[in-house]
């Protein structure tokens, strides 16, 4: 990036519309400790997700290059693509968190008698699934970094399809996902932290957005072949 604050998104919404109360009585309601409407793979996501940083982004990238059978130079390309992309994500989403210093939903809820919103009832008591992460809510950062590497793979093969790939977390032990989908990656992380009751729905589709434009933007201008595309396996 040329900045950290080169892809700042706009403020979060204003705690008097009616986008905010919307967000907010979702997250209370599905993103709660002990939720009664989270669908049980919900809650599986929710879970799932709970690991962040590198091991939750290179394991996918990993399977990829192997499936794909690149060269030597191609695989280094694509790990480095994919780490810039992952790395300026998570400068410019800390740049965004701490310029809004926006507050998490544990925070919100507990006191959504001081929000000047009618349709925002407090409950002193709420929980998210897990500990809140201790830094500022809007975006959301896991959202921006998955959906930055997805973007840059995409890029890279001209295509969101990918060999079928899996995955384990050490925060839900025992399962499994798998996906042929780089997109359908990208979205299973972001909702996650809504189930999770981390981040806002608004946080999260800024989130991709700039997720998005980043792994774009690293994709287009970094490390450019010389005279050909990325080789290996194209099926």
């Amino acid at each position: 990036m040329t900045s950290q604050s080169q892809f700042r998104p706009q403020a979060p919404v204003a705690l008097t519309s009616e986008e905010w109360a919307k967000d907010y009585n979702e997250i209370k309601e599905l993103g709660g400790k002990n939720s009664t409407k989270r669908s049980a793979r919900q809650t599986e996501d929710a879970r799932f997700w709970l690991i962040t940083g590198p091991q939750s982004t290179e394991p996918i990238v990993r399977q990829i290059v192997s499936a794909k059978k690149l060269d030597l130079i191609d695989c280094a390309r694509l790990m480095a693509l994919t780490a810039i992309a992952a790395a300026d994500a998570g400068i410019a989403v800390m740049d965004a968190k701490y310029h809004y210093n926006f507050w998490r939903p544990v925070t919100a809820i507990r006191n959504g008698d001081i929000d000047d919103n009618a349709a925002t009832e407090r409950d002193a008591i709420w929980q998210p699934i897990d500990n809140t992460p201790m830094h500022p809510e809007y975006p959301c950062a896991h959202c921006i970094i998955s959906k930055a590497v997805a973007t840059a793979v995409e890029l890279a093969f001209g295509t969101a399809e990918i060999p079928e790939i899996a995955m384990s977390s050490p925060t839900a032990p025992g399962i499994t996902h798998q996906w042929t989908n780089v997109r359908a990656y990208a979205d299973e992380v972001a909702y996650s932290r809504i189930w999770a009751g981390f981040h806002y729905r608004f946080s999260v589709g800024v989130g991709q957005d700039m997720g998005r434009r980043i792994g774009e933007y690293v994709a287009n201008n970094i490390m450019q072949p010389a005279s050909r595309p990325l080789r290996g396996d194209q099926n």
